[in-house]
């Protein structure tokens, strides 16, 4: 008689045939949200759609694909200490999109050396969090953590709008917020609810990516997308060491620095998740440190080739409790995938010819769905006038800096980049006043 199969046990692994779609489910769950980073630095940067340095967006689209496998590989299988030997899901971080942006905006190519210097700093430091993480835990109540995650999502919302209607380079152009950019924008929101509400399974889990492809064939159709760069673009390309150079300033390691801290916090949150969610059980320290090493090192590695920093995604701890399969090694089949994919440049040259309205379709829902996130933590939070009074004040700082960024300009250039995110000033501020205001009965 046959041993029963445990699908909670991470060590499980499924038949091949079972197991390669499985992988796969994971990487379409988290592929948009992947690469949208990167089209967004560059966009910001200047180096973005139909630019002569366009690229560079490519690259920077593989390596980060690229390095998502490879931060996923050793968070799945573990390099001694480092990784939680969990099925956890590597990629590319939001988080630090309103930290990165100020310090690239505009400048170009060049200005992603320094970009790189904080990237690598900060997935040192990361690292290092390892060794005292469980200890974070009680500085970020769900009223800090919840405000932090609701204004990261208040930070991207923007973006969304500005791409929905035509891009940031067409801001005051005549084509600017025209009816057929906000079509193809619509479509795809409109798409990607339908199969998230209406549909099951793999279709439901996929949605974000289907969506975009709804809203790309209907640009196709309208005579909006090129494939000139898909044929200059190489069958194969390997990581290139220092691509962009590397840069050490202050504000980029201060930024990296503290975002990690929010990053690692988040890591903690979806490995209990999945440890409960999957097998029943509440995460060991082991598990936390090895997660929270493996964060680091994926991010330090991924800055010094040219890619941007990785973190957990929650979006497959979901995937995870859907299909109760908690086998590590079908994450790591996943990973290999997304390093195949890394390595084709043809595949970063079709995501470039996506229009940037599309995207900003898809940008509006993955956004919109970080600020809900925020609110969701909230409202475990005890609502009285301390709260509120911690929540008015870091809300009204870091969200009036964002909107009005002049309000810094006799600042230093360091500070005034920190603090114009919105996001810093906003997690400074509660978490100290959370700590220093006492509590009222």
């Amino acid at each position: 008689m046959s041993t029963p199969v445990d699908l909670r046990d991470p060590n499980y692994m499924p038949p091949i045939a079972q197991a390669v779609p499985l992988g796969i489910q994971h990487v379409l769950a988290m592929f948009v949200s992947n690469v949208t980073p990167a089209i967004i630095v560059a966009i910001a940067a200047g180096f973005g759609f139909g630019t002569a340095d366009m690229g560079q967006m490519i690259y920077l689209i593989q390596m980060c694909m690229f390095f998502a496998g490879i931060a996923t590989l050793i968070q799945a299988i573990g390099l001694g200490p480092i990784g939680a030997k969990l099925p956890i899901v590597q990629g590319t971080s939001f988080a630090f999109i309103p930290v990165m942006i100020p310090l690239v905006a505009g400048q170009g190519v060049g200005a992603m050396a320094g970009l790189m210097g904080g990237v690598v700093a900060g997935g040192i430091f990361h690292m290092f969090l390892g060794t005292f993480i469980s200890r974070l835990r009680s500085w970020l109540p769900p009223l800090v953590t919840g405000l932090i995650i609701l204004m990261i999502g208040l930070a991207l919302i923007k973006v969304g709008i500005q791409y929905a209607a035509g891009g940031v380079p067409a801001i005051g152009k005549p084509e600017f917020g025209s009816l057929g950019n906000w079509f193809m924008a619509l479509v795809v929101i409109v798409v990607t609810l339908a199969l998230k509400f209406f549909t099951k399974g793999m279709l439901s889990m996929s949605a974000a990516i289907l969506g975009i492809l709804a809203g790309y064939l209907v640009a196709l159709v309208m005579g909006e997308i090129s494939f000139a760069n898909v044929g200059k673009a190489s069958w194969f390309m390997a990581p290139n060491p220092l691509h962009f150079g590397i840069e050490f300033n202050a504000a980029a390691i201060i930024g990296f620095c503290l975002m990690g801290v929010i990053s690692a916090i988040e890591t903690v949150g979806d490995v209990s998740g999945i440890t409960r969610g999957g097998a029943g059980r509440e995460a060991t320290d082991k598990e936390i440190s090895g997660a929270t090493y493996a964060d680091g090192l994926g991010t330090a590695i991924a800055g010094a080739f040219g890619a941007l920093p990785n973190t957990s995604f929650s979006q497959n701890v979901g995937l995870i409790a859907m299909t109760g399969v908690m086998s590590r090694y079908v994450v790591a089949i996943g990973a290999v995938f997304l390093i195949i994919c890394g390595l084709v440049p043809k595949v970063g040259a079709v995501i470039s010819t996506i229009p940037i309205e599309v995207l900003g379709g898809g940008v509006i829902v993955m956004f919109g769905m970080v600020a809900a996130a925020g609110v969701n933590m909230l409202s475990a939070v005890e609502w009285n006038r301390r709260s509120m009074l911690i929540f008015a004040i870091s809300l009204s700082i870091g969200l009036g800096l964002q909107l009005v960024p002049e309000a810094l300009q006799h600042a230093p250039k360091t500070v005034q980049v920190l603090m114009t995110s919105g996001l810093l000033p906003a997690a400074f501020i509660a978490i100290l006043l959370n700590k220093v205001l006492p509590e009222i009965d």
